[in-house]
């Protein structure tokens, strides 16, 4: 069984740093560490963005680490090689060019590390309870997320029951 270990899972209204997340994943058994870093870009659909603002669910954390730790259950039994992660999505308003969404991942292996890295980021798309509020140049607003109720987000995520987790540190 793998050595899983999660190293943050969080919602934060603070500025994410991913060379904060690579520095936390990395170690000496790590072959390869992988990261992701979604940035609010200038533009959606054609339309120009301003910026944007998320709201999460009063239950997006624990969410979040629900995400994770199902991940952690479906992975652990594929080497014998320490694994970590390392996952922080803002809340709050952001402009055009911050950082959203940072998740690192390191393993052994690169393919390893680049399959829990992208699984990571796609669960947390569809299964934490989190609402874009997007806000254009033209004035108009836009919620991505919003019409879609939370439970039918949450049925996206291959269900499975986690017998154990990782201790999470803030």
């Amino acid at each position: 069984m793998a050595d899983f270990e999660v190293i943050r899972a969080v919602l934060t209204a603070d500025p994410i740093s991913e060379d904060d997340a690579l520095a936390a994943v990395e170690g000496p058994e790590a072959g390869a560490v992988v990261s992701f870093r979604g940035v609010v870009r200038n533009h959606d659909e054609g339309k120009a963005v301003e910026g944007l603002s998320y709201t999460a669910h009063p239950t997006a954390s624990k969410a979040m680490l629900e995400v994770v730790a199902t991940l952690l259950d479906e992975h652990s039994e594929e080497t014998g090689h320490p694994v970590r992660i390392w996952a922080a999505h803002r809340v709050g308003t952001l402009q055009v060019g911050d950082v959203a969404l940072v998740c690192a991942v390191s393993a052994a292996h690169r393919r390893q590390a680049f399959t829990i890295c992208s699984e990571l980021v796609d669960r947390i798309k569809a299964g934490v309870p989190i609402w874009k509020e997007q806000l254009f140049s033209d004035g108009s607003v836009e919620w991505v997320g919003a019409n879609e109720p939370m439970s039918r987000r949450t049925r996206r995520l291959q269900t499975g029951t986690v017998q154990s987790a990782a201790p999470i540190s803030s």
